[in-house]
């Protein structure tokens, strides 16, 4: 059966059938990281949920039908603040964390991007679709600032589905005395002496930060694209602006026929932000989790709710990709997989369904045959989970642990001899000081195995 992909469309609020422009040429953006300060989970679920629309748009269309990018914003208000704040220049502060960035990338075993474009290597393009704003009478100048006249788009907020008074109250607005109303927006700002400058027919400066993603997705899409994706939060004002800029300066209806938004995560129900300082960054979590087991985390609820973040959640998920590997078999090649078993990804990124298939398959994968236990493995391959041989898994739970092989023997034999000694207290206080150190044992055919949790 030729399955359909659904999506849900914030152009509308409502899920429907993915027809792309072209079969051939399908174009994805998704807005990146602005690389101020190291990614953070809430920055995960975005990269993690694109990249598994990113590999059912290849399997359903082929690998190399798909462009997909996603960019990198390396000039921007909070970039300059956090170099000053960390004293050491913007150059050094971009550069480290892209590096973090990209190691959060290989962590979490994403594909790579068709293309990740820097901002602040298109400005000359950002430039020609100021100019081309203020030509056609959507921009006007003061006092060397460009700004967006919103009045003169009338599908402003369509994509926020909120009127303009609505929208400007308590938002991200900037407020300036330049400004003809408070709802227009900068293309163009003055740098002070100490900030990144560039040339342009305005003076000395720097582009506002929603134009470098109308300028790039121009580049590398083309005017009007396939799907444009980001964080909930970036709905407004930054896509609002974004699709408002491109359009006028395009001349188009659209810039992307669909816009998809992933819900946030939270902590004790509260969102994650830096502001309320509930922040867990990705790289304090590389040394003790496996890369697997985050990702399935931050799958195990659908991209368009909410996800409340604990450590419950995580233990769930490492005890299921543990379970999991008890019927890991090498799979060699790519296995085609069929279309009813990718049906839960094909109907609006449900992960969570898919993740239900899993469970059945591993199932019949552990009552089954190599053929089974194959089909399962590459159904976890698919979503990047199962991506490690079964020894990199045991070596990274024994990395992780407190305590090595020999203490773990030693104590499960003293364990042993307390027990014969029918020193149970003793035997008992013995588990539990392994179990705090991540050793589970059990009692089998005469026997004391141990595996760590």
């Amino acid at each position: 059966m030729n399955k359909d992909i659904y999506l849900t469309n914030n152009l509308n609020n409502k899920k429907e059938k993915f027809v792309p422009l072209d079969r051939k040429n399908i174009g994805m953006y998704v807005c990146g990281p602005t690389v101020y300060d190291n990614p953070h989970i809430g920055n995960a679920r975005p990269l993690v949920i694109f990249d598994i629309l990113y590999k059912v748009l290849k399997s359903k269309y082929g690998h190399d039908k798909i462009i997909y990018v996603r960019n990198v914003t390396d000039i921007d208000d909070k970039i300059i603040k956090s170099s000053k704040e960390k004293n050491i220049s913007i150059s050094e502060l971009t550069k480290s964390v892209i590096k973090d960035f990209n190691d959060d990338c290989d962590y979490l075993d994403l594909d790579n991007p068709t293309q990740q474009p820097k901002a602040t290597d298109h400005i000359d393009l950002m430039i020609e679709m100021i100019s081309s704003l203020i030509k056609k009478n959507f921009a006007y100048e003061v006092k060397n600032h460009i700004y967006f006249e919103v009045s003169k788009f009338d599908d402003y907020g369509k994509l926020s589905n909120k009127k303009l008074d609505d929208l400007i109250a308590g938002s991200r607005v900037e407020a300036s005395e330049n400004k003809k109303k408070s709802e227009d927006f900068v293309l163009w700002k003055p740098s002070k002496d100490d900030e990144p400058s560039w040339s342009s027919p305005w003076g000395k400066g720097r582009p506002g930060w929603h134009l470098e993603c109308s300028a790039m997705s121009k580049k590398y899409l083309g005017d009007v694209f396939d799907i444009h994706g980001g964080g909930i939060d970036l709905i407004f004002p930054h896509h609002e602006n974004e699709i408002t800029q491109s359009r006028c300066a395009n001349d188009t209806k659209v810039l992307a026929n669909y816009w998809i938004h992933n819900a946030f995560i939270t902590m004790s129900n509260e969102k994650m932000a830096k502001s309320t300082g509930n922040i867990l960054k990705i790289k304090d979590f590389r040394e003790n989790i496996d890369g697997q087991v985050l990702k399935l985390a931050l799958m195990s609820a659908h991209y368009k709710q909410p996800l409340d973040w604990n450590e419950k959640l995580l233990e769930d998920c490492n005890n299921t990709i543990d379970k999991w590997y008890e019927v890991y078999l090498h799979v060699k090649g790519k296995t085609v997989l069929d279309e009813d078993i990718l049906s839960p990804l094909y109907d609006d990124l449900n992960t969570p369904g898919y993740i239900a298939n899993l469970h059945q398959l591993y199932d019949k994968a552990k009552k089954g045959n190599d053929n089974d236990k194959g089909l399962f493995v590459s159904a976890c391959n698919f979503i990047g989970i199962l991506n490690k041989t079964k020894e990199e898994w045991i070596k990274f739970k024994k990395k992780k642990s407190s305590i090595n092989e020999d203490d773990i023997l030693e104590m499960i034999t003293l364990r042993n001899k307390a027990r014969e000694d029918k020193n149970y207290k003793e035997a008992d206080i013995i588990r539990d000081k392994l179990l705090d150190k991540g050793v589970l044992i059990e009692d089998k055919d005469g026997k004391t195995i141990w595996k760590l949790k």
